[in-house]
Formats: structure tokens, C-alpha cells, sequence
């Protein structure tokens, strides 16, 4: 079944269900920073959003409300969202790199790190 694609918004939510398991809506919408916080419908309806999408699921109830928890992995949210990227680019990854340079995002222990990965690929014979 192929990965949900995620809004900002949904991917902001998963991020708390991930650092913290499990949590109700109420939880969910406090861990929004105050000045920006979104209402608690609005919580609500993207919850239900991700329910639909299968990316959380409903543990258990508590009195009137319902407890979820994440049922995609962060690692699988990450690998759409770069795969995402890369469409944008035709598939390769060069011009996002430059830009990365560019910006100062890719440091030179980055590529070290990369390098030392592709020859771990490369050990186990999988093509890059």
C-alpha cells in the first residue's frame, strides 16, 4: 500500500503522536505553541484526516474521548517527503544538493556521513 502523502499540518501532529506515543486531541493541540495554535476543531479534523489515511489509529477510549497513536512510521513519512522532493527535480538528487550547499544546510561531515552510507550500499551489493 503506497504511503499517505501529509500536509504540514498532519505531519506536525505526527510529529507529536511519534514523541509521544500516544495522546488525545486535546494533548495534541496543546503542544502547539500558543500564539499559533490551532483550534481544537481543527485538530480534530485532520486526526480524523489521518485516520482516514491510516497513518494513526484509535488505541482506546477514555470517557468522551479517544486516544491515537501513530500507525505510520516516521521513516516512512520521511522517505514519501523525499521522494516527494526529488519528482520535483526529475529524480535526481544533484540540484537539491547544490542547493543545500548553497543555503549551508549540507555541512562537510553531511557528505562524509553520505559517502560512509553509499559504501555500506555498495558492501552489500545494492545499487545506488
Amino acid at each position: 500500500m503506497p504511503q499517505p502523502k501529509l500536509t504540514r499540518l498532519e505531519l506536525r501532529i505526527m510529529e507529536q503522536l511519534w514523541k509521544r506515543g500516544q495522546a488525545s486531541i486535546r494533548e495534541i493541540q496543546e503542544a502547539f505553541p500558543t500564539p499559533r495554535r490551532p483550534a481544537y476543531t481543527t485538530i480534530q479534523t485532520t486526526v480524523y484526516r489521518l485516520e482516514a489515511k491510516r497513518a494513526v489509529r484509535r488505541v482506546r477510549k477514555v470517557g468522551n474521548f479517544h486516544v491515537f497513536e501513530a500507525s505510520l512510521s516516521r521513516g516512512a513519512a520521511e522517505r514519501r517527503l523525499v521522494d516527494d522532493l526529488l519528482a520535483l527535480f526529475g529524480g535526481s538528487a544533484q540540484p537539491v544538493m547544490a542547493r543545500l550547499v548553497e543555503t549551508g544546510k549540507l555541512t562537510l561531515e553531511d557528505v562524509r556521513e553520505a559517502e560512509k552510507a553509499l559504501r555500506e550500499l555498495e558492501k552489500k551489493g545494492k545499487p545506488q
